[in-house]
């Protein structure tokens, strides 16, 4: 405390304003460890041998209602479940644009306003709520607005990885808005707003949805697979994302349980995780192996199909968007790697072949040459037109899974 110091004649200039201690000692708020602003404010008044006025000129009075905040503050973040929180403040426009204004006037800028009402607030609530504050992640933020004492919270979004199986070759990954209507209902999408009645991401979204309490789910995939395709294997790593949820200690053991009810798609391996955790599954760029059921326009037989098969390996193919996405995707040429093929005969004119490729690669388009859009392509280097009748993708090559 001995460290505070003061410029008299600002002080001076200030107090003649009529504001209170709290005001007064935040303009000095940068000088004195230890002490609040209004103990500066006591200690500039009793030097100035001034009285203390009859109401604040700057801040209307409102340090008065402290209490009353603090208590607004408790009740609201005890109804939430969170490991800790943060209070923050709206403060009438007019009281920080004349606090602005004084400092303009006095030549000095202090503390604002709406900081030490944060802390003072943040003081009085923490016992009433015994969770600790937290300033650089908190769980949920309490937003009191000091002109009506109403609290506002803001929860941080719950984020659960887990991997997946899609199942159905009838259902997208994500929710997938109606063209017609863009999402509004009509006729088409029979007033839903989809084009599809579910998907991978309602099947445990929606659950996750109801135990958490939230508001909206959002589905973070490592790529996604096309809708006629299943994904088989150990599953595609994804996370799933809720909005402001009041309940976050969820059974993640529940949750995988429900949803798995389904027969469209399972889900397994779940685990709470951190925002960081949607960029890195969003930007991961694992290969993948496929197995596609392909369909050859004429007999071919096994030597030919297997000697192509061999022959792409570690090889590069020129892919132009495809026309069936063109209409969603820029027109561009990607080059990805195919690492390797084997095939094995089904008939004479069907095999599968089972691939491994770069991620990003259209393996449809590689089958079939899209009409001279993907080059080389399996059909070209054959010498017969093919067509994948089914596609599965067998396994996700992720290295590190994000927690």
């Amino acid at each position: 405390m001995d460290d505070f110091t003061f410029d008299t004649d600002i002080a001076a200039k200030a107090a003649e304003k009529g504001l209170c201690d709290h005001c007064l000692g935040r303009l000095f708020g940068k000088s004195g460890k230890g002490m609040t602003n209004d103990a500066r404010g006591r200690i500039i008044r009793d030097s100035l041998a001034l009285g203390a006025p009859e109401g604040c000129s700057l801040c209307d009075d409102v340090f008065d209602l402290l209490d009353r905040f603090a208590e607004s503050v408790a009740e609201s973040v005890n109804s939430v479940e969170s490991d800790n929180f943060l209070v923050g403040c709206r403060v009438d426009p007019a009281i920080t644009e004349a606090e602005k204004a004084l400092w303009k006037e006095l030549g000095i800028e202090g503390e604002s306003i709406k900081t030490e009402l944060n802390r003072e607030i943040g003081k009085i609530a923490l016992p009433m709520i015994n969770r600790p504050v937290e300033f650089k992640n908190p769980q949920v933020v309490a937003c009191i607005d000091t002109r009506f004492a109403d609290v506002e919270l803001d929860m941080a979004p719950l984020f659960i990885y887990g991997r997946y199986n899609k199942l159905s070759r009838e259902i997208p990954q994500t929710i997938w808005p109606c063209r017609a209507c863009k999402g509004k209902g009509c006729a088409r999408c029979n007033e839903t707003g989809k084009m599809y009645q579910t998907s991978v991401q309602e099947i445990i979204g929606d659950i996750a949805l109801r135990m958490a309490d939230g508001k909206e789910h959002f589905f973070h995939g490592m790529g996604r697979e096309d809708i006629d395709a299943l994904m088989l294997g150990d599953g595609r790593p994804f996370v799933l994302e809720i909005s402001q949820p009041k309940k976050r200690d969820i059974d993640l053991d529940e949750l995988e349980l429900r949803a798995n009810e389904s027969d469209l798609a399972h889900y397994r391996d779940l685990s709470f995780t951190d925002r960081e955790a949607v960029k890195k599954t969003k930007l991961a760029t694992p290969t993948k192996v496929y197995r596609a059921r392909v369909r050859a326009d004429g007999k071919v037989n096994k030597e030919q199909v297997v000697g192509v098969a061999l022959s792409f390996r570690d090889v590069y193919v020129d892919q132009r968007t495809p026309r069936r996405v063109e209409h969603r995707r820029a027109d561009l040429i990607r080059k990805r790697k195919i690492l390797w093929v084997e095939a094995e005969m089904a008939d004479d004119g069907t095999f599968d072949l089972t691939l491994e490729t770069e991620s990003g690669t259209y393996v449809k388009e590689f089958v079939s040459g899209d009409d001279g859009r993907s080059i080389p392509s399996f059909s070209e280097a054959l010498g017969v037109r093919c067509a994948v009748e089914a596609l599965d993708v067998i396994a996700i090559n992720d290295q590190e899974e994000p927690k």
